[in-house]
């Protein structure tokens, strides 16, 4: 199974973005906790690499914090800042506010200097379904920009005024045009960042269990009552069909989707 995915619609969204970032101060750069480094989209670092940059490791609900917390210093450099955050926790934007400010203090500065308060816009970037919009929604205090639990829900730019002197805009997911790294490419697939119906999910199922077998038996084996292969969760779930045959397929959209919502544990890939 080789993975691809490239919509029309985000060969659009990259041009707006690289045209949108000549008048933006701030790159918001989300990345999914769970595989942090894979969310680094090459077309998206080449266009913000003149901006500062927010990088902001979400859904850490659902991470492995240890392993997230090796990654922040990784993504710091200068002009870069690093934080995680679970952007559905009520008020977790306001520490977003203050790195925004931070980052666009030359500009603020300059304005102040003028005895103007200047407005800072930023830009909200990242992969498919790594929670941008629910960001943006936090940072309004309400629901603003649409959200879905899969990819390519935000289809257009769209501005929205958070107060306090920022503007944010919300922009679609996008990869890139090929995405040669196949291991890279399983690991936006079990995320949800690739659309499910272009995957063979018996197959992306065996290559989750394989790398969870390597990385968190242990919870895998909790999860699982001990089994660890896909003919014996069907075993112990009880997805059985006619014959006594393992329901392959049913099983496999079960382990996929108790990785995406955090049933097995708390995960942060390699």
């Amino acid at each position: 199974m080789k993975i691809n995915w490239f919509p029309g619609h985000m060969t659009k969204a990259l041009g707006e973005i690289k045209k949108l970032l000549v008048n933006v101060d701030v790159v918001v750069y989300v990345l999914d906790g769970r595989a942090p480094l894979s969310c680094l989209n090459p077309s998206l670092s080449t266009l913000a690499q003149n901006k500062p940059i927010l990088y902001v490791v979400n859904k850490i609900d659902l991470a492995d914090e240890e392993k997230v917390d090796k990654i922040l210093p990784k993504l710091r450099s200068e002009g870069r800042d690093a934080i995680k955050l679970n952007s559905t926790m009520s008020g977790a934007g306001k520490v977003i506010r203050q790195k925004l400010n931070t980052l666009a203090k030359a500009k603020i500065e300059k304005y102040k200097a003028k005895g103007v308060k200047t407005t800072i816009r930023a830009v909200v970037v990242g992969v498919p379904n790594c929670g941008k919009s629910t960001l943006v929604n936090n940072l309004c205090g309400k629901a603003k920009a649409v959200t879905g639990d899969r990819p390519g829900v935000t289809k257009g730019l769209q501005w929205l005024n958070i107060g306090d002197n920022v503007e944010l805009c919300d922009t679609p997911g996008t990869l890139y045009p090929n995405l040669t790294d196949q291991e890279i490419a399983k690991k936006l697939a079990y995320l949800g960042s690739i659309k499910d119906e272009i995957l063979e999910e018996t197959e992306l199922a065996l290559n989750l269990l394989k790398t969870l077998q390597n990385q968190y038996p242990s919870l895998l084996e909790n999860r699982y009552k001990g089994a660890v292969t896909l003919e014996e969760i069907a075993h112990v779930r009880g997805f059985i069909i006619s014959g006594g045959e393992s329901d392959l397929d049913r099983t496999a959209q079960a382990v996929i989707d108790d990785f995406r919502k955090g049933r097995i544990g708390k995960i942060t890939l390699d």
